[in-house]
């Protein structure tokens, strides 16, 4: 080797080691500024709640603040596609919620993978919905409503926020697995599908337990199951729809903080290592379950299966029911 080939080599050498020890160096020091979180909610509702509970929290960890940025409309797409297009150096976050597992089956063409463009972090908090019936239909459990569907097919209606929605996928999911038809009546909102089950202009509402429990208290409504995996600690007298004999039932509102794809592992583990103790302390949980939230905090790998297994339910029952976005 010559002399002035010898020398390039070493220069080589030295610039990769100068580049790979640069990019641990920025991983194990991260973060080293402000983080912007997106949440892809107007203020003040469910998921912007999560989301400020977890960056308040986080921030104090992490030793920089989480910026919250709201970013609504567009059924989630707008503010998932920036995230999706942000640079993978964990200074932008996205708070998804379940929404995010239902737009591959319900839209046409995202402009982004739904998995492949995004780095799992960890499942922030899962909250079930709540079947409620108006006293007036005669049942008390989702057994029974189940029965008097097949009795009065194309006769009792459910209302929901809208096609899509949490709500409106619950139940269709039940109208799948149980071989009955609900009549969906679709609403602006869980409001106002709450105030016509209460004057019993629908029969069935899905939605989540805080705003339909009170009237369930009343006496106003019936609640008939949840819709978990298990029994909500914020209401365990009530079953779920699994215990009714529809064992693959599962639905529930939930909220994951997902990055860019390809980012560094060691600033992943930074980031899901404090979010999962902040998500896991005591002050969070109790929280979370004055919301009708559990907290989760699970791994990224265990988030990524979740998501797959998400997508893949909410694609077979949309197009079983043959819903599309308005």
């Amino acid at each position: 080797m010559d002399r002035q080939h010898f020398l390039r080599s070493i220069s080589c050498a030295l610039a990769a080691f100068t580049i790979t020890s640069g990019a641990a160096f920025a991983a194990d020091s991260f973060p080293q500024r402000a983080i912007r979180l997106i949440i892809p909610y107007p203020p003040a509702g469910a998921g912007d709640i999560v989301g400020r509970m977890l960056s308040t929290r986080l921030s104090d960890r992490l030793g920089q603040q989480l910026v919250i940025d709201n970013r609504g409309g567009g059924g989630q797409v707008i503010a998932t596609e920036m995230t999706a297009k942000a640079a993978p150096d964990g200074y932008t976050l996205l708070l998804a919620s379940a929404t995010h597992g239902v737009n591959p089956g319900l839209r046409d063409k995202l402009p982004y993978d739904s998995i492949k463009d995004f780095t799992p972090i960890t499942l922030v908090a899962s909250s079930p919905l709540v079947f409620v019936a108006h006293p007036s239909l005669g049942v008390s459990n989702i057994k029974e409503l189940v029965a008097a569907a097949k009795a009065k097919p194309g006769v009792i209606t459910y209302g929901s926020s809208g096609p899509g929605t949490g709500g409106h996928l619950a139940v269709e999911l039940l109208n799948w697995l149980a071989g009955i038809k609900l009549i969906h009546v679709p609403y602006k909102g869980a409001g106002p599908a709450l105030i016509d089950l209460v004057g019993g202009q629908i029969q069935i509402v899905c939605t989540s337990p805080l705003p339909a429990m009170p009237h369930v208290k009343a006496g106003r409504l019936r609640a008939l199951a949840m819709t978990g995996s298990t029994r909500s600690r914020a209401a365990p007298e009530i079953p779920t729809v699994a215990e009714a004999g529809y064992g693959a039932y599962q639905a529930a509102l939930w909220y994951a903080l997902l990055g860019p794809a390809k980012m560094p592992p060691a600033v992943v583990k930074r980031l899901h290592g404090d979010a999962v103790a902040v998500i896991k302390s005591q002050e969070m949980v109790d929280q979370l379950l004055a919301q009708g939230a559990e907290a989760v905090g699970n791994t990224p790998q265990e988030l990524e299966a979740f998501l797959r297994a998400d997508i893949e339910r909410w694609t077979k029952v949309i197009k079983q029911a043959n819903i599309r976005a308005d």
